[in-house]
């Protein structure tokens, strides 16, 4: 499975708001096929299949054009795991907690 973190940046739309272009490239997100998304504050966590993290990231880019933006920036990392076929976010932020909590267990 892989996992993608992405920024799409509409430029020049005339103002500094992007939230209409983030609200528009969530819609378009609930569309696709075979992904887990969610939304940060930052960017937009994508999970799946790395073809069809690949199709949601072409449909997030092509997303602001269809809005009326004239230029767009994105950015993309992907972890692709393939060792382990439960690698998601959700299990990465456990084995974090699960390191912290046996640390605070230890005795000083």
């Amino acid at each position: 499975m892989a996992i993608a973190e992405v920024t799409v940046i509409p430029i020049g739309t005339g103002t500094t708001s992007l939230s209409s272009y983030v609200a528009d490239m969530q819609k378009v997100l609930e569309n696709q096929r075979g992904i887990t998304y969610q939304l940060t504050s930052m960017s937009t966590i994508i999970e799946g299949p790395l073809n069809e993290v690949f199709t949601a990231i072409a449909a997030l880019h092509e997303a602001p054009f269809l809005s009326g933006a004239q230029r767009v920036s994105t950015s993309v990392k992907i972890d692709d795991r393939r060792d382990r076929p439960d690698a998601s976010s959700v299990q990465k932020l456990q084995s974090v907690e699960e390191k912290l909590a046996s640390r605070h267990a230890r005795p000083n």
